[in-house]
């Protein structure tokens, strides 16, 4: 609202500093600081209206050290974060913007699955929550969503390669200009980025070429079942993390960085082109929303570490995952998500192993064995007598380490 506010000043008064909301830069850093602020500021009454409300975190026995120590803590701490991100999206973002519209319908699309999720945990005292089915269910309609909203749409284009004869007609689209000139070759694609491999795109079309000239309506099918298992993967990785204080924030925050660092760069003449790497046009605000989002998540850490005053619970996990799994597939950067998500996708294949394992162990054998302590993860080094702070520190450390990888190998390439 507010960039349109002062785009309006900028034009009909020359208002001195209106200009500055042209930046994404200036627009990006003030929503970050916006975010940041709003979530502690925030946050802390919603501490105090979960308490007062008595709305507090029901502890299985599990036989971890610390645990009944966080017997009572408010849950639903999640709500922070969605209003940390979603108000200063509206105030700061162009509410035109088709990537950025996409990422606000995410966030409060998941946010609203896993508020059920917890509300049914939590007042109708169904430790369950909302059936695993339906569960999924959510996260099918999300993914078919936006995949299907990225086939129709004609904002949702490409552009292969930056050349000296399309550079003029990408520089006014990368300065706000609403209009691709038929001069800048953006086009709609499958294609994605292949990590590693410079100068090269991988098409999903080409799966597909037996197929004739049905190979790109097959290619789009195959994107919009791949959005599905992203979202589904993501949200569930980001929900199965959320099981120690500050992990699944701080770890999120970590992804949040590195996504803003890939939007830019696909959303930048300049960079696409130094980088070889696809030019995705409007999809600058993308790096507004990850602002949004990072300082949603660093400022959610101030009531979230150890020892933790609220826990985000499914409204803030379920959320976040999916979050990074459509902002991947909206910058064409799905494929980088098992290195960047390294922490979710460990704790995800934990999980599978350890129940598989279980469940072909006590068929072969009649007695079901382990892989790990306990799954996820993070709880079989709990069980090893680790502190949590030390596992969550290490995770965080991991993490950084995989987001500085992720953005090197658009380098390696």
């Amino acid at each position: 609202m507010l960039y349109y506010l002062f785009r309006y000043l900028e034009s009909a008064f020359d208002f001195p500093g209106a200009g500055l909301f042209n930046y994404i830069s200036f627009r990006a850093a003030i929503t970050l600081i916006t975010s940041l602020f709003l979530s502690m500021i925030v946050g802390k009454r919603i501490i105090r209206f979960l308490q007062k409300k008595q709305i507090g975190e029901e502890i299985r026995k599990l036989g971890l050290a610390g645990q009944e120590s966080k017997k009572g803590t408010p849950t639903m701490g999640g709500i922070i974060i969605l209003i940390a991100i979603i108000v200063p999206c509206l105030l700061f973002g162009r509410l035109g913007n088709l990537y950025l519209l996409l990422m606000l319908f995410t966030t409060i699309w998941l946010g609203m699955l896993g508020f059920c999720d917890d509300y049914i945990k939590v007042f109708k005292k169904n430790k369950d929550g909302i059936p695993g089915k339906a569960k999924l269910a959510g996260q099918i309609v999300l993914g078919l969503i936006v995949g299907c909203t990225l086939f129709f749409s004609p904002a949702s284009v490409v552009v292969e390669q930056v050349t000296d004869g399309n550079r003029e007609a990408l520089e006014q689209i990368d300065t706000n200009v609403d209009n691709i000139s038929p001069s800048a070759k953006a086009i709609k694609s499958t294609q994605t980025t292949i990590p590693f491999f410079s100068g090269h795109n991988l098409d999903y079309a080409d799966l597909f070429a037996f197929a004739g000239e049905h190979a790109e309506l097959l290619a789009w099918i195959f994107f919009i079942l791949l959005t599905i298992f992203i979202v589904m993967a993501t949200s569930n990785g980001a929900n199965l993390t959320d099981g120690l204080d500050g992990l699944a924030a701080g770890t999120s925050s970590i992804i949040g960085v590195a996504l803003a660092f890939l939007a830019y760069v696909s959303s930048h003449v300049f960079f696409a082109d130094y980088l070889d790497i696809m030019f995705i046009p409007y999809s600058q605000e993308l790096v507004v929303y990850a602002a949004a989002f990072i300082g949603a998540t660093v400022g959610f850490l101030w009531y979230n570490t150890y020892p933790a005053q609220v826990f985000m619970g499914d409204t803030g996990s379920l959320a976040l995952g999916g979050i990074i799994g459509v902002f991947a597939i909206l910058i064409h950067k799905e494929l980088l998500l098992p290195i960047l998500c390294g922490i979710f996708l460990m704790e995800n294949l934990s999980v599978i192993l350890q129940t598989s394992y279980f469940k072909y162990t006590r068929k072969k054998y009649g007695e079901g064995r382990r892989i790990f302590l306990m799954a996820p993860l993070h709880h079989h080094f709990q069980k090893k007598g680790l502190h949590e702070v030390k596992i969550v520190t290490r995770f965080w450390i991991i993490g950084i380490a995989l987001a500085i990888f992720t953005i090197l190998t658009l380098k390696i390439r």
